[in-house]
């Protein structure tokens, strides 16, 4: 499922209450009033529930943002506290993955960013002294 399908899905879920009475009001509409002005009321209806999709669609988007922001904060905080547990694993393909109890890491030697998975969150991040804090001292762990 692509973005706008995922958000149309989770729009109809969280809100659906607001459609139904959108609905309601459109039927209400139709029957009674019999003029031009009728459609007029009924585009008005459709447009103002699509622009409350709309600005609902930005709001799940600031949410998602912080979301990641979040866990690459704590992940950051736990690679710290765990940095004397951590253990490094050389890959046959050439990448390396370096493991606590509670994060995972993976990357290719030499790259910029890596991938971290943290509370089931997969993100990535830029390779910076902290990280790069951990997969040395990983390494000193491992005795490799």
């Amino acid at each position: 499922m692509d973005l706008d399908a995922n958000f149309i899905m989770t729009f109809l879920e969280e809100r659906w209450f607001v459609v139904v009475a959108a609905i309601v009001v459109l039927f209400i509409v139709v029957k009674i009033v019999k003029t031009l002005v009728k459609w007029i009321i009924v585009l008005a209806v459709i447009a103002g529930l699509f622009f409350y999709g709309a600005s609902y669609k930005d709001k799940l988007m600031e949410i998602g943002t912080a979301v990641t922001a979040e866990a690459k904060a704590q992940a950051i905080k736990t690679i710290s506290g765990e940095m004397k547990d951590a253990q490094y694993k050389q890959n046959p393909d050439g990448t390396f993955t370096v493991t606590t109890k509670s994060l995972r890491i993976d990357g290719n030697p030499g790259a910029n960013e890596v991938k971290v998975t943290f509370m089931n969150q997969t993100f990535t991040m830029k390779m910076d002294d902290v990280v790069n804090a951990l997969i040395e001292q990983a390494k000193k762990n491992t005795k490799i």
